[in-house]
């Protein structure tokens, strides 16, 4: 029974505490603005895809000899795909053969090249060397006479010091030869494991790929294989599109230097073409060196008119070829693939600036994906993974799980009760 009588009076509440400056610039009449807050957050994105490309070149070059070879077979591997898949689709061969038979005919292809560049440089090099001693003797009566006047003993002293500093037998000049005897060895030993892991990537990259999502804990294979698939993906855009990209760039520079007499203008233009795999750094560089070419062969005019063409080539690359070609496959900001790539190199050297720009990539379309943003939609689910050699479904993980446990007891059944 209730009892009647006065209520009993409510304590006094607590103030509630003021709000400070920071709730008041987030929450308050000051609140920031949705575009500053969308830069904020494409900020914060773009210094986390750099971090980790940073964190991930530094440790893989702990493990560089292994790790270097196996990210060559990966891109190897893209590229090469379409051609294997056509050799079994139409012309009906078997997945050991179509694989065999495009990587041999790429390396052949590759071996070509560099035996088409050997010739030229050894047929131009006398030339070359001729046109460049020339020059260099021009220079020096130019440093003898006004406004310098540097007399030809000073001269000699100082090309005397150069060659006990540079060439001498403690030099970094000698130094730098015992040191490349190394580096050949790597680069051998590298090119093996590259070739033999293209090949089996090739031929049994979906088993491979099944195997490690087979790994992980079964509630997240799912989304590991489809964000996979999306990188996949990406990273063949990334790739094919560097081809067409290094291959204008070097027909560009090829054919000015042609035109303009510039002499080994092969060899340059496989430069240039294996330099546009480091954007924008490796493109610079490499026209560097047709410049200082064209310089010295046939002097200043010449060594201008090829920067221009080197400018121009490198301005359709950029406001033409890479936006139209890349599109929304890789979506990086430029701000961002020079962070990468300057990450890459520091980490990594040449390698890391090599690698840079694929990696964030394929980073950001991963992450995008878990985070609810699928950059390919078309692509849809792929509703069978190879996980240990069964393809299962993937959606529903409890299946995978049933197929590991069957074929566990499998195993574990005396040889005549095995189905």
């Amino acid at each position: 029974m209730r009892r009647r009588g006065r209520s009993r009076p409510t304590p006094p509440t607590a103030p509630l505490p003021a709000p400070d400056a920071t709730e008041q610039v987030l929450h308050g009449t000051n609140a920031l603005p949705p575009s500053v807050r969308t830069a904020a957050a494409w900020s914060w994105n773009l210094l986390l895809i750099v971090v980790a490309v940073a964190v991930g070149f530094f440790l893989l070059a702990k493990v560089e000899v292994i790790a270097v070879p196996v990210a060559v077979a990966v891109l190897l591997t893209v590229l090469l795909m379409p051609v294997k898949l056509f050799l079994e689709r139409r012309l009906r061969f078997g997945r050991s053969l179509a694989a065999g038979t495009a990587l041999i005919g790429t390396l052949l292809l590759v071996i070509g090249l560099i035996v088409l560049a050997g010739s030229t440089i050894v047929a131009g090099f006398q030339d070359l060397a001729d046109q460049a001693k020339a020059g260099f003797d021009e220079f020096l009566s130019w440093l003898s006479g006004p406004p310098l006047h540097i007399n030809a003993s000073d001269l000699s002293g100082y090309l005397d010091d150069f060659s006990s500093q540079f060439l001498g037998s403690d030099g970094p000049v000698v130094s730098g030869a015992l040191g490349a005897a190394t580096t050949v060895g790597h680069v051998l030993a590298g090119a093996v494991i590259a070739l033999f892991c293209t090949f089996f990537f090739l031929y049994d990259g979906r088993m491979i790929w099944g195997w490690v999502v087979g790994l992980l804990p079964e509630r997240s294979r799912d989304s590991v294989h489809q964000a996979g698939r999306r990188g996949f993906v990406t990273l063949s855009a990334y790739t094919r599109t560097q081809i067409l990209v290094a291959f204008v760039d070097s027909v560009g520079i090829g054919v000015g230097a042609a035109i303009l007499g510039v002499p080994l203008a092969v060899p340059l233009a496989i430069l240039v073409f294996m330099g546009a795999f480091v954007p924008i750094v490796g493109a610079l560089l490499s026209g560097t060196v047709a410049v200082l070419v064209a310089l010295v062969a046939n002097g200043w005019v010449t060594a201008l008119i090829m920067l221009g063409v080197v400018l121009l080539v490198q301005q359709i690359e950029g406001h033409v070829l890479q936006p139209f070609l890349m599109g929304h496959a890789l979506s990086l900001h430029p701000v961002a693939v020079l962070l990468a790539v300057a990450a890459g190199g520091f980490t990594a050297g040449i390698v890391g600036a090599l690698f840079a720009v694929p990696v964030a990539a394929v980073l950001n379309t991963v992450i995008l994906y878990f985070h609810g943003h699928d950059k390919f939609p078309e692509l849809g689910t792929d509703d069978h993974v190879v996980v240990r050699g069964h393809t299962v479904a993937s959606a529903p993980a409890r299946v995978v799980q049933d197929v590991e446990d069957d074929l566990r007891a499998q195993r574990k059944a005396p040889p005549g009760r095995r189905r």
